[in-house]
């Protein structure tokens, strides 16, 4: 899986020493690849240890949920996958909310205050700064593992046909990428595997939570009041709560 495009440095760590910086059991960086969760599921079929990462500079097949493509240039953002070998109940939905409240936390370390769209989306002044995707291989009934992909803009410009609707984080605050990755893995690598968020998460979401309380009008018409402790998605419709659990939100 090693392949000949390797970087020699990132953000000016050379590779070889980046695991040790980034306090994971191995790193590898990439000058081009089509998608770093492709990567990683190569790697974890081959025995590679959780909190294995994969950095690369460009990819030119990202892709985001439902199949879209993430726009990754070489050098403009941070396009990362992470190997979590989970416990019970870690394949469901609560990895990617559990990733984005760790993002959160890291941004704001750095000055930067981030919402979080359900399910997966990270944005800033309504535009989206990055995503979340986490893609389970499973063994039997049960997840052998999951390949958590993070695509996050740090430099602009952004393509125009995006500008509207898209942002980097060069546009807010000057933050590079290694400053990122430093915080965000130790982080990564401590995420609990249950089922369930706890009672500091839920109220960590709801601070930063930029869908409650909107009008949605897909994938039903109601209004959001927040999520469930399983990561679901609650909307209020007329006397009802009711459960969204996957898809994609259009506010109203």
């Amino acid at each position: 899986m090693v392949g000949v495009d390797q970087l020699t440095h990132y953000d000016g760590v050379p590779s070889d020493t980046l695991a040790s910086h980034l306090g994971v059991p191995m790193c590898l960086t990439l000058k081009r690849v089509a998608s770093v969760l492709d990567v990683v599921h190569g790697l974890a079929e081959e025995g590679a240890p959780d909190g294995t990462a994969v950095l690369a500079d460009e990819q030119t097949a990202g892709r985001g949920r439902q199949g879209r493509r993430w726009y990754s240039p070489a050098g403009a953002g941070i396009w990362l996958g992470y190997l979590k070998r989970p416990g019970p109940g870690a394949e469901n939905g609560i990895m990617a909310l559990r990733v984005g409240l760790a993002l959160r936390d890291v941004l704001a370390e750095l000055g930067v205050t981030v919402w979080l769209k359900w399910p997966n989306d990270l944005l800033i002044c309504d535009r989206k700064l990055g995503g979340i995707l986490c893609e389970a291989r499973w063994s039997g009934a049960k997840a052998a593992w999951v390949a958590v992909g993070i695509g996050l803009n740090v430099r602009s410009p952004v393509p125009r046909e995006l500008a509207e609707r898209a942002i980097a984080l060069d546009q807010v605050r000057e933050v590079r990428r290694i400053e990122v990755l430093e915080r965000l893995l130790p982080i990564l690598g401590g995420l609990p595997a249950s089922s369930e968020l706890t009672e500091v998460e839920m109220l960590a979401y709801a601070a930063g939570d930029w869908l409650r309380g909107r009008a949605l009008a897909q994938p039903l018409a109601g209004t959001v009041r927040g999520i469930a402790t399983d990561g679901a998605l609650l909307v209020e419709t007329g006397a009802r709560i009711r459960r969204v659990i996957g898809g994609s939100v259009v506010t109203a």
